[in-house]
């Protein structure tokens, strides 16, 4: 029969391998986390000449708005 201080230091020698492989696994998991965060994030940004664009047809759309607000009888050469 094992010494009960053997056993012990067995055990609390096996823990400590599993809680080293755990948080080896964890900080993994967190690096691939990270790595797909990026990605989505990369993916989800507008390219530029998208929000140039967008810019573009809010430009217009703000300037049809003037035009409907203006009275019928003043000229549209204000804006």
């Amino acid at each position: 029969m094992e010494p009960l201080s053997f056993r012990i230091s067995r055990s609390t020698e096996g823990l400590a391998e599993t809680l080293a492989t755990l948080s080896q696994r964890l900080v993994k998991l967190e690096q691939r986390l990270a790595a797909m965060e990026l990605q989505l994030q990369s993916q989800l940004a507008p390219h530029p000449q998208e929000l140039e664009s967008l810019q573009t047809v809010e430009s217009l759309l703000n300037d049809c708005r003037q035009l409907l607000a203006l009275p019928a009888d003043e000229p549209a050469h204000h804006l």
